[in-house]
C-alpha cells in the first residue's frame, strides 16, 4: 500500500516537472529568437546555436534520454536510410523548379546572388548557424518534452505552429530581398503581411514533415538531412539561376 501510494503522489510530480520543462524550453526558444533577430550581428551568429546546446544540456540533466531527443545511436541507420531518401526527393523537386519558368523567378533570393557566397552560406553557415540547432532544439529537445506530456498529437501540433512562429522575425524583409515572392504577394506593407504569413504556414507544414521523419526513423539524422536539402540546396539553386539569368 505504502509503495502505491507514493507512485500515485509521485505522478502528479512527475506531470507538473514534464510541464514546466515544456514552458522552459518554449521560454528560452522565444528569447532566443528575439536575441538572434534585435540585437547584434554577432548574437545573431552565436545565439542559436549556443541556445540549442544550453538546452540539450539542460533536458538531459533534467532526465530526457537520448532517444526521446533523437540521438540514440540505436536508430542511425535507420536515421541514415530516410536521410537519403529525404535528400535525394529534395534535389529533384528543386532541380525541377529551378528549371520550370513558373518557378524559376522564385530562386531569385539577393543573397543568394554568387556562387561562392551560396557554396559558403549551404556548406558552412546554413548548417552550422540554422539546421542543426534547429532541430536540437525543435526535433530534439522540444519534440522529447512534448511528447512527455502531450504525446504525438502534441508533438506535431504544438512543435510544428511553434516552428512557424518562430520564422517570423527572419522572414520581415523576405518579400524585398526575393523578386519572385515580391511579384506574386505584392510590395508595401500589405506585401509584407502576406510574405510573413506565408512564411510562418510554409515552416509550419515543413515542421511536420520534419516530425513525421523524426518519428518514423527515431534519430534526428533524417530531418537534418531534409532541412539542409531544402535550404543548402536552394541555397545553391537560387545562385545558379541568378548566374544563368544574368548571364
Amino acid at each position: 500500500m505504502l509503495a502505491q501510494d507514493l507512485e500515485e503522489t509521485a505522478r502528479p510530480r512527475h506531470k507538473l516537472h514534464a510541464y514546466a520543462d515544456v514552458a522552459v524550453v518554449v521560454v528560452v526558444l522565444a528569447g532566443t529568437n528575439l536575441i538572434a533577430h534585435f540585437t547584434t550581428a554577432w548574437a545573431s551568429i552565436v545565439t542559436v546555436p549556443a541556445a540549442a546546446v544550453v538546452l540539450l544540456a539542460l533536458m538531459r540533466r533534467r532526465g530526457l534520454h537520448w532517444h526521446e531527443l533523437g540521438l540514440s545511436p540505436r536508430q542511425w541507420r535507420r536515421g541514415t536510410v530516410y536521410a537519403l531518401g529525404a535528400v535525394g526527393i529534395v534535389l529533384a523537386a528543386v532541380a525541377i523548379g529551378a528549371l520550370l519558368p513558373i518557378t524559376r523567378p522564385f530562386f531569385l533570393a539577393d543573397r543568394y546572388a554568387t556562387i561562392s557566397g551560396a557554396l559558403i552560406a549551404s556548406m558552412i553557415v546554413i548548417p552550422l548557424q540554422t539546421v542543426i540547432p534547429e532541430e536540437l532544439a525543435f526535433r530534439g529537445v522540444l519534440h522529447g518534452t512534448l511528447d512527455r506530456v502531450y504525446g504525438a498529437r502534441g508533438v506535431f501540433a504544438a512543435g510544428s505552429l511553434l516552428f512557424g512562429l518562430w520564422h517570423i522575425a527572419s522572414s520581415l524583409g523576405l518579400t524585398s530581398s526575393n523578386r519572385g515572392l515580391s511579384g506574386f504577394v505584392g510590395g508595401g506593407v500589405a506585401g509584407q503581411i502576406a510574405g510573413i504569413l506565408l512564411a510562418v504556414v510554409a515552416t509550419a507544414g515543413a515542421g511536420v514533415v520534419f516530425t513525421w521523419l523524426r518519428r518514423r526513423s527515431g534519430s534526428l539524422l533524417a530531418p537534418i538531412a531534409l532541412h539542409w536539402s531544402v535550404n543548402g540546396a536552394g541555397a545553391l539553386a537560387a545562385a545558379i539561376v541568378w548566374h544563368t539569368t544574368l548571364s
